[in-house]
């Protein structure tokens, strides 16, 4: 394990400056894949991660100054994610230093290395949550999809130390036409194992998920799917969140209005208060070798941090400034009425088009404009 260099002792008499000031754009989510090195070929993998050891990852002492750096302007939620993060020897500096800097720590692992003793170690180094991925309801649909035998077990195991040690856990799956019919299966799995949330992903055709584009659902599924998980909401006590898909946040909407309910905090959660692509709006991605970017699937470079401060690049960063402005947006997408809320996947309309700004491929929703 590395030492935490003595140059980053905490300093919590930093004035902390607002998340936003009606200038600076607010900071919420920060992924950071802290690195690509991984003990699973997931089919789907936006990283194509394996095996390293890869060049170029961030060491300790640039590891730390980034904590530094993100907390000088907000105290986003930090997801140490991959990869697989429990592969970096210095992890729990990592993710201590976070928590000392008044940083929310998560952590996004696969589940297999989280045993007994790494998981009261997330407990004590103040890894609020972790995320797991369950890909399917059994071990044959899961271990097919994250590409080695025994996963499943290994994740369940590695649910059940974080229970044991007091860790929350989320349990995010990515839908693809494999696994589509397993989704209400894996929603039950979650609820036994105790989870607090389900996290749905629509696959991203990037990475290693580029090869398999033609298991990706089409519009009219992905819209029936969404409608499903929104009648969810009044069946479980779980948190449901779809991410790669902002199209939930207008039928959230219409749902609503069809039913007669406003769409507020306290009837719909922070569903009500967010919206559906937050690329360089709220969220960030930060990659192995300190490339910041819109989202991990949305390849474009907007800086990097061993070069510059966090901070210039999120607020100063001609992507995330477009990214940030709805107006910016194309075709149907710029003229829709839920452009505001939704925004349309702006990855999978720059991996359909090369412009990221162009119209979401994959929603059937017609504008009352056009």
């Amino acid at each position: 394990m590395h030492h935490r260099p003595t140059k980053h002792q905490v300093n919590n008499t930093e004035p902390r400056r607002p998340d936003s000031d009606g200038e600076r754009p607010p900071l919420r989510l920060v992924a950071w894949e802290t690195t690509r090195n991984c003990n699973l070929s997931c089919v789907h993998c936006r990283a194509s991660a394996t095996c390293g050891p890869y060049t170029g990852e961030l060491d300790t002492d640039a590891a730390l100054t980034l904590l530094d750096q993100i907390a000088r302007i907000a105290r986003p939620i930090v997801i140490l994610t991959g990869g697989e993060p429990l592969l970096r020897p210095d992890i729990f500096d990592i993710a201590q230093y976070g928590t000392d800097k008044g940083l929310r720590m998560v952590m996004a692992p696969n589940g297999t290395l989280v045993s007994g003793k790494i998981a009261e170690k997330m407990a004590q180094t103040g890894i609020k949550r972790i995320s797991i991925s369950l890909d399917g309801a059994t071990a044959q649909c899961h271990d097919a999809f994250r590409g080695v035998s025994g996963a499943f077990h290994g994740a369940l195991q590695g649910i059940e130390n974080a229970r044991a040690a007091g860790i929350e856990f989320q349990i995010n799956t990515t839908i693809t036409k494999t696994n589509l019919d397993q989704i209400p299966l894996i929603l039950d799995l979650a609820e036994r194992l105790g989870a607090v949330a389900h996290h749905i992903f629509l696959l991203v055709p990037t990475g290693r998920g580029k090869y398999i584009i033609d298991q990706e659902i089409d519009a009219q599924a992905y819209e029936k799917t969404l409608n499903w998980f929104y009648d969810q909401r009044e069946k479980t006590s779980l948190q449901l969140k779809a991410t790669c898909a902002p199209h939930y946040h207008r039928i959230l909407r219409q749902r609503a209005k069809a039913e007669g309910k406003a769409v507020t905090f306290q009837s719909h959660g922070l569903d009500a208060v967010t919206r559906g692509c937050l690329a360089g709006s709220g969220f960030c991605f930060i990659s192995h070798r300190g490339i910041v970017q819109p989202c991990g699937f949305l390849d474009l470079n907007c800086g990097d941090v061993t070069q510059q401060d966090f901070a210039e690049i999120w607020l100063h960063a001609t992507h995330f400034k477009r990214l940030r402005d709805s107006n910016q947006l194309k075709d149907k997408c710029g003229c829709c009425e839920y452009r505001n809320v939704c925004g349309g996947c702006r990855a999978r309309a720059y991996e359909a088009t090369g412009d990221y700004l162009a119209a979401e491929p994959l929603c059937q929703y017609t504008p009352k404009s056009v």
